[in-house]
């Protein structure tokens, strides 16, 4: 071989090697440009996650309803924008007098709400009937301040007594238990009869006493009871009752036995001897998990 081809053979082996090489491979594609994820994308939830075991939702379900929004009072204590307000300090509207009736219950009636009121706080009347809403609940929670008469008079259940009724038959009890000895299921915070309070939390006579209630109404099928009523209950932010079931019907001296009753009855206030205050009543209708949310 001359030397004029030992230098050219080696340069024209690389260029027919190149030349065989594919166009695509010779100027390469640039590299595809990968899609940045939605950061927002799960934010209302996921469509891919486990099921929960006896719903139709899965976790964190997209299509889960969400809960009504309630605004809280501007103040401690005041009543939601979706509570019923039996009293703001203005009359006893919601109210009217009580007498009892059918099936073990207290019932309003046409005549008004004969207590004492002024100065934006109402009282019982000594001699006077109980008292009862006009509307009527089942399911609630319930916001009701009172105070026993700031200078004590009598002992045991002689003094500043009264209840709260559910549907006119449950009675929360309403009394001057500081340093007030008297039965333990009949003291301030008892299921009257039926079950004391976990502890004795009421304040000194004359001071104002706060009562946080949840009310779980009975449920029947004609005269057959298929759930009982339960309590949660709460005095001046102190457990009293998680969720206790009732016995029955509320009495002195009885034992407690359930009778058929409508779904939905009157709240009551007793008036045992006069004397209680109240102000600041409300309540709220409990509906269950998942609802519509409009």
């Amino acid at each position: 071989m001359n030397h004029f081809l030992h230098r050219i053979l080696p340069a024209a082996v690389a260029f027919a090697m190149f030349a065989a090489i594919p166009a695509t491979a010779q100027n390469p594609a640039p590299a595809a440009t990968k899609t940045k994820a939605d950061p927002h994308a799960n934010d209302l939830g996921y469509d891919d996650t486990p099921m929960i075991p006896g719903l139709p939702y899965r976790v964190h379900d997209k299509t889960r309803p969400h809960p009504h929004v309630v605004t809280p009072a501007a103040q401690l204590g005041g009543a939601p924008s979706d509570a019923i307000v039996l009293f703001d300090g203005k009359d006893l509207s919601q109210w009217r007098a009580a007498k009892a009736g059918p099936n073990g219950g207290i019932y309003p009636t046409a005549d008004p709400a004969p207590w004492k009121l002024e100065n934006g706080i109402f009282e019982a009347t000594p001699g006077k009937s109980d008292i009862a809403t006009v509307e009527k609940f089942g399911d609630i929670q319930i916001h009701l301040e009172w105070q026993p008469p700031a200078t004590p008079r009598g002992d045991s259940q002689n003094r500043g007594n009264s209840g709260l009724k559910l549907q006119g038959r449950y009675e929360l009890q309403i009394l001057d238990s500081f340093n007030n000895p008297t039965y333990a299921d009949g003291q301030a915070g008892s299921i009257y009869g039926e079950w004391p309070p976990l502890v004795n939390a009421v304040r000194k006579p004359g001071e104002w006493n706060v009562y946080d209630v949840v009310f779980e109404a009975p449920k029947f099928d004609g005269e057959k009871l298929v759930k009982p009523g339960y309590l949660t209950v709460f005095l001046n932010g102190i457990l009293l009752h998680n969720r206790k079931e009732i016995m029955g019907i509320t009495a002195h001296r009885q034992a407690p036995k359930y009778q058929p009753q409508a779904a939905e009855e009157s709240l009551v206030l007793q008036n045992h001897n006069g004397g209680e205050r109240f102000r600041n009543i409300w309540v709220r209708r409990l509906g269950g998990y998942d609802q519509p949310e409009k």
